[in-house]
């Protein structure tokens, strides 16, 4: 490799990456289903919702209708609600949360919070106008029993066959891990939070 002249490298790279590019093609050409997917974005680390937002923008650049329901934040502003409520032919976002179960200390509420979130994502899900619909945070009321899991995953398995739907939070339940079609898991190797650093607008929210 280190007598080989440039114009030798360069060849020898464009071969290697002519072969990798043929085998590429095969897999792709090979699938052939389309489908909407239940989507999964769990784990400890940051960017699970970032992450379900970034599809929802993606979304809404092929014009798709998409649904947004989140079970966790209710008042607490943010900026991809602000940006989305720019799009209201295309978006529908409901935040029907009232914070973090440690802010309420209220079991009850809770629990009705979650029920009424989710009455809204069960409406959204039967609508097939909406081709994505993101149920933000779904993994902590189903952690803490909010919902009962069977029922939430019965109306998953059966949602409508193009519908796209994103599920995010920490500690999914492996009986969801199981259902869906791709789960990511958000390992933290590193958090400003840390070391003292507060969230930030832009950042976390």
């Amino acid at each position: 490799m280190k007598d080989m002249t440039e114009a030798e490298l360069d060849a020898r790279h464009a071969e290697k990456m002519r072969k990798k590019k043929e085998v590429r093609d095969r897999m792709v050409a090979e699938k052939t289903i389309e489908k909407g997917l239940l989507i999964v974005h769990t784990g400890k680390g940051k960017g699970k919702s970032t992450a379900a937002f970034g599809m929802v923008f993606r979304a809404l650049g092929h014009g798709f209708r998409v649904g947004v329901v989140q079970f966790v934040k209710g008042a607490w502003a943010t900026g991809e609600r602000d940006v989305l409520q720019k799009f209201p032919e295309l978006v529908t976002i409901k935040a029907m949360g009232e914070g973090f179960t440690w802010d309420t200390a209220d079991r009850q509420r809770d629990i009705a919070a979650a029920r009424a979130a989710w009455e809204e994502a069960r409406r959204m899900i039967a609508d097939t106008s909406y081709k994505l619909i993101l149920l933000d945070e779904l993994n902590i009321v189903l952690r803490y029993d909010y919902l009962p899991l069977g029922e939430v995953l019965e109306e998953l398995r059966n949602k409508p066959r193009d519908t796209h739907v994103i599920v995010t939070g920490r500690n999914a339940k492996d009986e969801l891990i199981e259902l869906a079609d791709l789960v990511t898991e958000m390992t933290e190797i590193k958090h400003p939070f840390r070391a003292g650093v507060k969230a930030q607008a832009g950042i976390e929210f």
